[in-house]
């Protein structure tokens, strides 16, 4: 049961969110808090599931993903099955790394990143058009990234 959450919880937050592999130890000296209770917290954050995952966060650059693309998708219209089907072929690309479902003239949104441009034309032929239901994709390349943070806004009481 979710107690909410009050502003050494909001500390804690928001320290894991910009380092999530520091020591207990040190997350508890920065929250002012000491090792046993700051654990304990962490812990229950964990199981009320305000903390999801702590994971690496990679540089698509380094990978060689030059490019971010984001793509609106038309689709026809879906039976349930192959509405679940489409949400599973997403989730086997790991090319895709976002998927929205959207309202307005489109039906999905997804980003992509990817090598080049030759690269992702190929894509949209050999992945993307193949989805079932997918009739019709219209592409924005970013041409740089001015903000990417993974980092939510943390608040007391929520």
């Amino acid at each position: 049961m979710s107690t909410g959450l009050d502003a050494i919880d909001v500390r804690i937050l928001q320290q894991l969110q910009i380092d999530c592999s520091i020591s207990t130890s040190e997350l508890a000296e920065r929250v002012g808090l000491s090792q046993s209770p700051c654990w304990r917290r962490i812990q229950r954050l964990r199981e009320e599931g305000y903390i999801k995952a702590q994971v690496a966060i990679l540089d698509p650059e380094r990978m060689g993903f030059q490019m971010h693309i984001f793509a609106q998708l038309k689709m026809n219209n879906l039976a349930d099955s192959d509405r679940e089907k489409f949400i599973r072929e997403i989730a086997a690309i790991p090319e895709i790394v976002e998927c929205y479902s959207v309202l307005g003239e489109r039906d999905a949104m997804i980003k992509v990143i990817a090598p080049d441009i030759k690269w992702y034309q190929d894509f949209i032929f050999r992945k993307i058009l193949k989805l079932p239901g997918v009739v019709d994709i219209s592409s924005t390349v970013a041409l740089s990234e001015m903000k990417r943070t993974t980092a939510l806004p943390v608040r007391q009481g929520v």
